[in-house]
Formats: C-alpha cells, structure tokens, sequence
C-alpha cells in the first residue's frame, strides 16, 4: 500500500503522456499552484461528473493561478477518447504502469460494496508554486468535490 501525502512534503515529480502523447511534467508548472487529480477511469459515470466539474471551473481555478490535471491509469488513446466525448478542457494525463499513482498514494486497499480490491482511490493533491503538498485528500467524492475545494481555498 503506498504511503499518502500530507502538507509538507515534496510533490513526487512526473512526466506522464497526455490524450495527444504528448509528456506533461509536473515540474513545466513551476510557479503556479497545481490541482492533480487521480481518477479510476475514463469514460466512466463518476469519472465523467468529476471531469466535467473540474472543465466547467477551470476558468475560476486559473484565475485564481491553479493549472489542473487529471491522472489515471488509462492510455492516451482512452483519453483523446474521454476528452472529444465530453468536451473536458481539463489536461488528462494516463500512468499505465500506475507509478505516479503509487508515489502519490492514491492506489492502493478500497472498500467497496464490502469487498476489498486493490485500485485507484479516488485522490485530490493540491501542489503550491514552489512544489510543496499544500493539501492531499483522499478517498474523494466525485460529485460536489470541486465545488468544495473551491470553497475550501476561498475562491
């Protein structure tokens, strides 16, 4: 199980494909605060919802200086997908290999129905400009999180 992330610490570094192929880091938002959000899956009904509140606040988000990314574990071709089907705005970013989601502590043991399984754990991790974990929020609704995170920075 991988360890979470708490105030504080450095945000692990990444460089991870987004929907076109091309490599989005991490590090290329330097000086700006970072929303990355870990999703299970693509074209999925929860997914969906998130990504679409996530686009249709991405304007409130950047004015007030935040960039966002979403991050699963699909391909870009799954994304480029997602992306055309719902219009999403939003940068998505796939790790297959499920790396950048392991260091980031968002997959691991879930519950659900009462079986556990292992998978990705729904996960908000808001990086500062300097690349410091401002907050780290696992285990996330997909409907109505955005509109609290928006409250809860006092946007």
């Amino acid at each position: 199980m991988s360890e979470r992330l708490q105030p504080g610490d450095t945000a692990p570094a990444f460089t991870l494909p987004d929907a076109d192929g091309n490599e989005v880091s991490l590090a290329d938002h330097k000086g700006r605060k970072v929303i990355v959000y870990f999703y299970p899956a693509a074209l999925t009904p929860g997914c969906t919802k998130q990504a679409c509140d996530f686009t249709d606040n991405l304007d409130v988000l950047a004015t007030a200086g935040y960039d966002v990314i979403g991050v699963s574990p699909d391909k870009p071709e799954k994304l480029a997908k997602f992306r055309e089907k719902e219009n999403l705005k939003v940068t998505l970013v796939g790790d297959p290999d499920k790396t950048v989601l392991q260091a980031y502590g968002a997959f691991g043991e879930k519950m659900n129905y009462g079986k556990t399984y292992v998978g990705v754990i729904r996960s908000t991790v808001i990086v500062d400009e300097e690349g410091k974990v401002e907050r780290a929020l696992y285990n996330v609704k997909a409907t109505g999180h955005v509109a609290k995170i928006i409250k809860d920075l006092g946007i």
